[in-house]
């Protein structure tokens, strides 16, 4: 695509959001001052144009979305809305609350809305703004068109201020016919629209439709055509700019005159408002994304919107949000760079410099069309799909609930009720998934130290009497339950219980009795509790073992354990068991001789021995010594007389992955010694250890002369490779079983 074209999308789709986006506006302005009297309807429509100009000028430049529209919308207004009926309720005796007063009051919550909005976006609060479940936002945003629906039906029939709307709908005397032949002909406009054109949005269609509705029927009634004192239309208007400046000073100045009971009453409004434009904002940048496979930075947009809603503020002008329709139809026309953003407040400036004085020819029955199309479309009604499926249904109750506390109290009580939604809906979802993540036992899985076949067997009868459960996800007081009944049995039968903790993301006091509980009940029957890769930094910072220290969980009880890693508490678990099963001591392990290590055992007489012997080298090594490194050359075996060898493969970072440890009776450096290549990984002695050492030259050497000596070593090689290797395949089948 050439500059020109882009340059030329850019126009057409700023043009475009222009007429989507101020006809709403303006009826979202004149919503919002509604409650104030005919007299503010024209000051409303101005808000809404003055919205529309700011924020089209001020949030495309610095935002972090290139092709979205800002433009005062329906959360907006419906929060305003609500508060100015709020303010003016608590008009009574002496606190009088003049409609000049609500005014600056609006301006305040819009203004510290937007201050709110660029604190969010400053801290991160972008990413974490979309963290709050669909359900909360739908009914949310359900219960705001429900509202907004709800306000127009009075304008729609024309009823006399102080009519209820229940009352009205059941005294069709109280109708104005008129207002609602042009409602009805506008939203009629607005729905087919689609079917007309594509070219012209539906907004101006519908308004169209509803102005010439109204100027045909004025054929029959003159009285139509009078602009002032026409309760059908929004009224005259004027564009007084030194007015708009003595605005602007008075709203700064009411800054600082604010009270600390006009700070309370605008605080909860201007919280929920910021956060309302923030999501309103986000789902729309998370639409534009999908359809344009591009991607928005979340934080700078919230900044680009805080910034917009605070110099819309000072000029009077209504709050607004990244609009859907308005930048669908912007990226539909052609817009693909943040120019078409900022010609939809130029071209909205235009409209208010030249033809301010037509907005008040705009009947207020077809501005309450659009607006009740608008919030239909607002409301969730594939939400009621929920109810087809059992595991949803507390989905759809939270939708509704909000919906209903919106509707019954205000917005602001809704979004008390969503908030303590969301936490009902994380409980849940926390309690569905399970804090087990797999689990294991002893006969199926083994340490990674290298075992003689007669302690594979010990193992192997006594594998049962260990399980393995690694742990996930939260452990509080809404998941002990299930962490219990999930252990239950394993608690009764078990002699070791090996908890790997290093998927765990949170642990609280209640998670902390439970385990503690749990040691309890293993400890009655000389059981142990073993902890294994307890995370030094939880999401939350929280260091666990620290914690576990700190609750008296890890005490010096000697059947609770605490180990670094998984396979060191697994072979703790197999050394204890082994040691037991020989009834040996700790401490009694003795040199083997050449006869007593088990490849060699009953192979050797007493000439193949001495010959043996001969041709083999004795090393002894300390703990933390190298028998080898990575990379070196080496045609060597190592068989181990006494002590433990590590086989470590060095990582990045100056880390390692322990691949096997060898023991006593073990052989280690096979691979170098068949095919002669260079060490695969490091050899490092973790005890005081013995070995016998051959090379395969001076084997190669002695099997000359003695063939049958080399077949015999050669194939008992063999085979306990491939018992190694079966046992490996082994382990990797119960592993892919979990």
């Amino acid at each position: 695509m050439t500059a020109s074209s882009k340059i030329a999308g850019d126009i057409w789709g700023g043009l475009a959001a222009m007429l989507v986006a101020l006809p709403s506006a303006i009826a979202f302005g004149v919503v919002s001052f509604t409650p104030l009297g005919a007299n503010y309807l024209g000051v409303g429509a101005m808000a809404g144009v003055m919205g529309t100009v700011v924020l089209g000028l001020v949030a495309p430049a610095i935002g972090g979305a290139p092709r979205l529209i800002t433009a005062p919308c329906a959360p907006a207004a419906a929060v305003l809305s609500a508060l100015t009926v709020e303010l003016l309720a608590r008009s009574t005796g002496q606190n009088v609350v003049t409609p000049e007063q609500v005014l600056l009051l609006l301006a305040m919550v819009g203004l510290l809305s937007g201050l709110l909005q660029m604190a969010f976006g400053m801290l991160g609060g972008g990413k974490v703004i979309k963290f709050i479940p669909y359900p909360v936002v739908s009914g949310y945003l359900s219960g705001v068109g429900t509202l907004i629906f709800l306000s127009q039906i009075p304008k729609l029939l024309g009823l006399p201020k102080g009519v209820a709307t229940g009352q009205g709908l059941l005294d069709p005397g109280l109708w104005q016919w008129t207002g609602i032949i042009v409602g009805v002909v506008t939203i009629i406009g607005m729905l087919q629209a689609p079917r007309l054109t594509k070219v012209i949005p539906a907004p101006i269609i519908g308004l169209i439709a509803g102005m010439g509705t109204y100027f045909l029927i004025g054929l029959v009634n003159p009285e139509l055509y009078q602009l002032a004192g026409n309760k059908l239309l929004i009224g005259p208007i004027q564009v007084d700019f030194s007015a708009m400046q003595h605005g602007m000073e008075d709203r700064w100045n009411a800054l600082g005159k604010m009270s600390m009971a006009d700070l309370t009453a605008i605080l909860v409004p201007a919280i929920t408002l910021s956060v309302l434009l923030s999501i309103d904002t986000l789902k729309t940048c998370v639409v534009v994304d999908a359809l344009t496979r591009s991607r928005h930075d979340s934080n700078r947009t919230l900044i680009g919107q805080g910034v917009g809603n605070v110099l819309t503020a000072m000029v009077g002008g209504m709050p607004g949000a990244g609009t859907m329709g308005a930048t669908l139809v912007s990226v539909n026309s052609g817009g693909q760079t943040r120019l078409s953003g900022l010609l939809e407040g130029v071209f909205s400036l235009v409209v208010l410099l030249l033809f301010a004085s037509l907005i008040g020819w705009l009947p207020i029955a077809a501005l309450a069309g659009i607006l009740m199309v608008v919030a239909y479309r607002m409301f969730d009604w594939h939400s009621f799909t929920m109810l087809k499926q059992r595991t949803m249904v507390l989905d759809f109750f939270v939708i509704a609930a909000v919906v209903v506390v919106a509707v019954s109290f205000n917005l602001i009580a809704a979004a008390g009720a969503g908030i303590g939604f969301a936490v009902v809906l994380f409980l849940r979802d926390q309690v569905r998934a399970s804090v087990v993540r797999r689990r294991r036992h002893g006969d199926r899985v083994s340490s990674k130290r290298i075992r003689l076949l007669e302690e594979k067997e010990i193992l192997a009868a006594n594998g049962q009497l260990s399980t393995i459960v690694e742990l996930q996800g939260n452990l509080f007081f809404g998941t002990t339950d299930q962490l219990f009944t999930s252990l239950e049995e394993d608690i009764k039968t078990c002699r070791f219980l090996i908890l790997d903790m290093r998927h765990v993301q949170s642990v609280d006091f209640t998670g902390v009795h439970m385990l503690t509980q749990i040691g309890d009940m293993l400890k009655e029957r000389g059981a142990f509790l073993i902890f294994s890769e307890l995370p030094s930094s939880l999401p939350t910072g929280l260091n666990l073992g620290t914690y576990f220290k700190q609750t008296g969980l890890l005490t010096h009880d000697e059947h609770m354990k605490l180990f670094p890693e998984l396979d060191t508490a697994m072979e703790w678990v197999e050394d204890f068991l082994i040691e037991e099963n020989r009834k040996l001591k700790s401490g009694e392990e003795r040199a083997l001789n050449v006869n007593d290590i088990p490849l060699l055992r009953g192979l050797l007489d007493e000439e193949s021995t001495a010959l043996f012997l001969s041709s083999a080298e004795e090393r002894a090594f300390v703990a933390g010594d190298k028998v080898f490194n990575r990379g070196d050359e080496g045609d060597e075996i190592y068989l181990i007389r006494r002590g433990q060898v590590r086989m470590l493969l060095p990582l990045q970072g100056g880390k390692n992955l322990t691949l096997a440890i060898f023991g006593r009776g073990h052989f280690f450096g096979d691979m170098a010694f068949l095919d002669r290549s260079n060490r695969s990984s490091d050899a490092v002695v973790d005890a005081p250890t013995d070995l016998y050492v051959i090379s395969r030259k001076r084997f190669d050497e002695l099997a000359k002369g003695h063939p049958v000596l080399g077949y015999h070593f050669f194939s008992r090689l063999a085979r306990a490779l491939s018992h190694r290797l079966r046992y490996t395949n082994a382990e990797l089948m119960a592993l892919k079983e979990m």
